[in-house]
């Protein structure tokens, strides 16, 4: 039986947590997210995903993002909430969790945390470390700017949408 781990390991030589507040609902925020074909439509540190699905448990999917060819399994997942994965890439084995909370409607904060040990790791964890932080800044960032756009865009929508209503019944 595989064991899938739901959190990061915490004795890694790199821990990264970061978080953001994205300015749209949650369904949106999770939808881009777990998409995780588009992946490369929408963050460009992403250049290619090879993903077939389920979003579920012992799927895998392979990545290519900073020059890593990864590939990684689905741990976890609760629906609208929390998404884990992992798994080794050049020597270095990464576990990424990703939660995802409506603080309030239509906003939604957003947090990542990602452990990584191994060789590489423990040779310059300084500089992984930096590279781990600024490469879950730069997702966050995009996350970001894309779902508050998708929902900015539907919200138009709606509005258009009801003011056509409104014209056409007067």
């Amino acid at each position: 039986m595989t064991t899938h781990p739901t959190t990061v390991d915490s004795e890694a030589p790199v821990v990264v947590r970061v978080e953001t507040t994205v300015h749209a609902p949650l369904g949106t925020v999770w939808d881009l997210h777990t998409d995780i074909a588009a992946w490369a439509d929408w963050n460009t540190d992403v250049d290619r995903v090879e993903y077939a699905g389920p979003l579920a448990p012992g799927t895998t999917f392979r990545w290519l993002t900073h020059g890593l060819d990864i590939t990684s399994t689905v741990h976890q997942v609760v629906p609208g909430r929390r998404i884990v994965w992992g798994g080794p890439a050049h020597g270095i084995d990464g576990i990424h969790v990703w939660t995802f909370q409506e603080t309030a409607p239509g906003i939604v904060t957003v947090r990542t945390e990602e452990s990584w040990s191994g060789a590489p790791v423990e040779a310059r964890r300084a500089e992984m470390e930096q590279a781990l932080r600024q490469s879950l800044d730069a997702w966050l960032a995009a996350l970001k700017t894309t779902a508050e756009a998708e929902a900015a865009a539907e919200t138009e929508a709606v509005a258009h949408a009801e003011a056509r209503a409104a014209a056409g019944r007067d």
